[in-house]
């Protein structure tokens, strides 16, 4: 079971109960039962990480650095009672889904709930659309933030030469899948099972993964479905493509800009993208906005905050995000 990040602020209708019993002892009259807030719940906010992501990453056993950095407290200031949940950092979103949903489980036995929102980054997003197709009845939301949910050129060319036996580029890769697994494992101390190949894979070639799992998807690049079986879909990405495909620096202070500006050139001068995800591959149910000046790890605040003075704070649309949330009807 994971802990609670936070108690939970006492919601209207809690107030509006004990003002009335209090009421009522004093009339000697028994209160009438006062009714719900319009639109307002009080689901948990539960947050999916991405590839080669975990909770708190450690070195050594020292916790170094939050995955979501700001952005649960940012969160818990507008009311929302959120878990960070934990899967296997390297593996298929069929593996980690089913991780998520029992973590989903175990959150709602602990809050007495009966239902979550999931919001997940980039494989995260996967993830809770695989949690959210194989239990609806759990999941009033899923909000996808930079997921790849018709696949990623990069995945393509690291599954399209993993296999390809003599190739010296195959032999590079497979070395490169090891080294990553050993290197999941030193900084997100996982006990889970680690695959690699089959979360690459999964990345590269989301054609079934779709099949099973089609709600919220688009039929090109636009928004999909709003709702689909009760279960509300939102998404956003950011994008580092400038005028005439100019790629921009997010933060001159951030060392992972020139990580993603250098990827981003994968796919193509002029194709709009945050350095792994391209916005059209992002786009998924109510689409809140596909142009934020952000690469791939600003989405989620990072690193450390470093982040485009010029653009929205991704703190303030996850903690804008919340108000659309708790207005979802119940």
């Amino acid at each position: 079971m994971l802990p609670r990040r936070s108690r939970s602020p006492r919601s209207p209708a809690t107030t509006a109960l004990l003002a009335g019993l209090a009421l009522g002892l004093l009339t000697g009259c028994p209160p009438d039962d006062p009714p719900p807030p319009a639109g307002n719940n009080d689901y948990p906010i539960l947050l999916a990480h991405g590839f080669l992501g975990t909770e708190t990453y450690e070195l050594g056993g020292l916790e170094i650095l939050d995955y979501w950095f700001g952005i649960v407290s940012a969160m818990e200031s507008e009311g929302a009672d959120v878990f960070v949940t934990q899967v296997s950092p390297v593996n298929s979103s069929y593996v980690r889904g089913a991780q998520l949903v029992t973590q989903i489980e175990d959150i709602l036995a602990q809050t007495g709930e009966a239902k979550v929102h999931l919001i997940g980054h980039s494989q995260g997003g996967l993830d809770a659309r695989y949690a959210a197709g194989m239990r609806p009845d759990l999941v009033r939301s899923v909000t996808t933030v930079a997921t790849p949910h018709k696949g990623a050129d990069l995945a393509d060319f690291i599954s399209d030469n993993i296999d390809s036996n003599g190739n010296i580029l195959s032999g590079l890769l497979t070395l490169f899948g090891n080294v990553l697994e050993d290197f999941a494992r030193l900084i997100t101390g996982s006990t889970d099972p680690l695959d690699w190949k089959a979360g690459f894979e999964n990345l590269s070639d989301v054609s079934q993964f779709n099949s099973d799992f089609p709600d919220g998807l688009p039929a090109g690049c636009s928004d999909g479905p709003s709702e689909t079986g009760g279960v509300r879909h939102y998404s956003w990405t950011g994008d580092i493509v400038g005028f005439l495909g100019v790629r921009i620096s997010t933060n001159a202070l951030d060392p992972s800009d020139v990580l993603f500006t250098t990827a981003s050139l994968f796919y193509g001068l002029f194709e709009d993208n945050d350095g792994l995800v391209t916005v059209c591959s992002s786009q998924f149910g109510e689409v809140i906005g596909d142009d934020y000046q952000m690469n791939h790890l600003d989405e989620v605040n990072q690193i450390i905050g470093l982040v485009s003075l010029l653009e929205s704070n991704p703190k303030t649309l996850f903690r804008n995000h919340v108000g659309r949330l708790l207005d979802l009807a119940p």
